[in-house]
């Protein structure tokens, strides 16, 4: 993206988009009073963040004894009465369904690749259903401190060593046949990047006519094996990411408010939520609920607006199909695709 000198004032910057989180597939129910369990609870907390400023829905199923639901009936139960409850959100249904352990001593894994391509099959559509691109560690114990996780299920040893081991599997096989069918069902996909490197591999898909945008992104500083804390990775990230995209930054445990901080000043939108962090200050807990209005507050203080549902689907061009690579390029603001025989850099012809 490229910063002009008025970049960083607020009435040059879309106004925020804030993803919530709420449904902590990687929690047990009993890890935090805010994780809701029925069904009518989880609509609850939606209606809730809604109220609080957050325009995305980032969702997870839970079955009613609690456990991360894999069964995608569920899902689209949730989904239609999402769609009652919250008309005006923006919903995002988490492309690993869930990645919980079946059992203590398992690992976490996301689920085989048949059933995540299901995800272009669920019935009310979603608006969204997040993908990743390249197998790749997710060490998500790494950068959180003893503290971070006092309490939880996160100090056994068995749930320590299934999330340190896990891995987030994309292959070529599964992105690229999972890009198609997300785009046939026209669900937009939101790309979750672990790094730059699998922000190189989605600009090849765009200039190679696979994906077709809009093209809307979180960067995920969260593990081991991908981006970590650095406000260096992340600026060179929003540095990469190109100029029609939106970014989202998300973060883990308390790094998430700095994180976001920075983020927000710098134009780009933010996701909270307990799916990613437990904490306020040091040794308190914070609600899904009340880090929506951290968010907000900051962003106002800051003297940037935060988006309405309609203009948060506005911003992420929910509804928008591009036709190919020439038209995604264009509207991204990359360069266009090499032609045969030319050479130096290629840029847009004029109007």
């Amino acid at each position: 993206m490229h910063f002009f000198d008025d970049s960083l004032l607020p009435e040059a910057q879309q106004k925020l988009v804030i993803q919530v989180a709420p449904y902590a597939p990687g929690f047990l129910a009993t890890d935090s009073d805010d994780i809701p369990v029925s069904m009518d609870d989880q609509v609850q907390k939606a209606v809730d963040c809604y109220n609080a400023g957050a325009t995305v829905l980032h969702i997870h199923v839970r079955e009613a004894d609690g456990t991360g639901s894999k069964r995608l009936s569920m899902f689209n139960e949730m989904l239609a009465r999402l769609r009652e409850a919250v008309p005006k959100m923006l919903l995002q249904v988490g492309g690993s369904i869930s990645f919980a352990p079946e059992t203590k001593g398992d690992i976490a894994r996301w689920l085989d690749m048949d059933t995540r391509h299901a995800l272009a099959e669920l019935t009310p559509t979603p608006d969204q259903v997040t993908i990743v691109v390249n197998t790749n560690q997710l060490n998500l114990l790494e950068l959180t401190a003893a503290d971070e996780i006092a309490g939880t299920s996160w100090e056994l040893p068995e749930y320590r060593n299934a999330y340190t081991e896990m891995v987030v599997e994309a292959s070529p096989s599964f992105y690229l046949e999972h890009l198609k069918r997300l785009q046939k069902a026209k669900v937009q996909p939101h790309f979750m990047l672990l790094h730059v490197h699998q922000l190189e591999t989605v600009e090849r898909l765009i200039r190679r006519g696979v994906f077709r945008g809009p093209l809307n992104l979180n960067y995920v500083a969260a593990s081991g094996g991908g981006a970590g804390h650095n406000p260096a990775d992340m600026i060179e990230f929003i540095r990469r990411t190109p100029d029609g995209a939106v970014l989202t930054i998300e973060a883990t445990m308390r790094s998430v408010l700095p994180m976001c901080t920075m983020a927000i000043a710098m134009g780009q939108h933010v996701r909270v939520g307990i799916e990613d962090n437990l904490w306020g200050r040091k040794g308190e807990r914070m609600t899904s609920v009340q880090q929506v209005e951290q968010m907000v507050r900051i962003s106002r203080e800051l003297g940037r607006e935060v988006a309405n549902g309609d203009e948060a689907k506005a911003i992420y061009r929910i509804g928008e199909h591009w036709s190919g690579p020439d038209e995604t390029l264009a509207r991204l603001g990359m360069p266009p695709n090499r032609r045969p025989g030319q050479v130096g850099v290629p840029v847009r012809a004029a109007a």
